[in-house]
């Protein structure tokens, strides 16, 4: 009687600016499939790429629950027209309505404004406002949004507008698309024209970091930066946040711009909140429970999971850390291939404590980081072949 196929679950969330979590996930498939060749065993492949609410949310839930996916053209976040993915998906048990899934990151991310470009005071989430819209024609009931990855600071104000709130300056003009810069010139806010079926659509926020909306902590400052933002336009930035979160008070707008999570992709967390009343939940727990990773970890002998940069930031709740923890939990074997590790990376691993029982870096160390990026599929595919014929080789699987 034949052995039966080891069982290796692959589940990578994205690399950014290298490979979607697909994309990755069928490149270490071919590595596994290679390893497994020169090992002499069989082994059986179950791909399960991750989101936590960046690019890729859209084609994980909709694989995991046999959802549409639709193409809208709409407002970039440089305010040029692009085309942006969303997702539909058929009512579950017990649902009446379709679920929309709406990633940020298709109308405002980071991927869509060039390096030389990024500035965070003139990209607005507009777009973002008007697939939501689009999402409202096909008649979902529920939009889950993915904010990860933004390239914008402008508290979900531009997302708002999209949707009917008006931003007034002190003269009463309204600010048609408002962005990081005209935060701080927002006197007054008027939701009255705001599209009515938000009244009976939940509205879900899928958001995996705990941020406030200003300060130290905030949108601005711990953000902004990595957007393109010079020092001084995080000061800015950060004035305007608070200035905004002012104005909806003065609104009677209900939202704690202290609740964890509001400075979540440049605000949009508080937006989300305010002008849509939103909820949210963590990203990597609606896609881990979509795909109903529990019971696929259940039959796995090998987790391989993995993600561009591995750091202290990736303890927090990011998919691929608690897909790990998931995996110790059920005493799989767990490996994490990345891009690259920063800051506090030991501590993920299980000699420090962590879930990971190996972090294996993909990068060629004398390669540029272009070169790394362009490569991303072919460095995963040579780990991952290496990393099984080894594993198997040692009696480990």
């Amino acid at each position: 009687m034949p052995q039966s196929p080891l069982v290796v679950l692959i589940a990578p969330d994205e690399f950014k600016e290298s490979l979607r979590a697909r994309d990755a996930a069928i490149a270490i498939a071919r590595g596994v499939a290679l390893g497994a060749e020169r090992a002499g065993v069989r082994i059986e492949c179950d791909l399960a790429p991750l989101s936590d609410g960046g690019a890729g949310f859209v084609d994980t839930l909709v694989a995991a629950r046999n959802g549409e996916t639709r193409r809208d053209r709409v407002t970039g976040p440089l305010g040029e027209p692009v085309e942006a993915q969303w997702g539909l998906l058929p009512p579950g048990e017990g649902e009446r309505e379709a679920t929309a899934v709406v990633e940020l990151s298709a109308a405002a991310g980071m991927a869509l404004v060039p390096r030389d470009r990024r500035d965070p005071t003139h990209t607005t989430t507009f777009g973002v406002g008007e697939l939501i819209a689009r999402s409202l024609d096909a008649g979902a009931g529920t939009v889950l949004l993915g904010i990860g990855n933004s390239a914008t600071c402008d508290a979900g104000a531009g997302m708002a507008a999209a949707l009917g709130v008006r931003f007034l300056d002190a003269q009463g003009a309204p600010i048609a698309r408002p962005t990081g810069a005209d935060l701080g010139r927002i006197a007054r806010i008027d939701a009255g024209a705001r599209d009515a079926r938000l009244a009976r659509t939940r509205v879900v926020v899928a958001c995996d970091v705990d941020n406030p909306l200003f300060g130290p902590r905030g949108a601005a400052f711990v953000f902004a930066p990595q957007k393109g933002a010079t020092p001084e336009q995080v000061r800015t930035l950060d004035d305007g946040l608070r200035a905004l979160a002012q104005r909806c008070a003065e609104a009677g707008i209900d939202a704690d711009p202290d609740e964890p999570g509001s400075g979540a992709a440049g605000g949009v967390g508080f937006g989300a909140r305010a002008f849509l009343g939103a909820t949210s939940a963590r990203g990597a727990v609606i896609a881990f429970d979509a795909l109903g990773f529990d019971r696929r970890l259940l039959r796995a002998d090998l987790l391989i999971t993995g993600e561009g940069r591995l750091d202290a930031q990736s303890l927090g709740g990011k998919a691929p850390f608690e897909a790990a923890r998931r995996a110790a939990e059920a005493g799989a074997l767990c490996v994490a291939l990345v891009g690259a590790t920063g800051e506090g990376w030991e501590r993920a691993t299980r000699a420090r404590g962590g879930p990971f029982d190996e972090v294996v870096v993909i990068a060629d160390p004398d390669a540029s980081l272009a070169a790394n990026i362009k490569r991303g599929g072919a460095n995963l595919e040579a780990h991952a072949a290496r990393i099984v014929e080894r594993l198997v080789r040692a009696g480990r699987l």
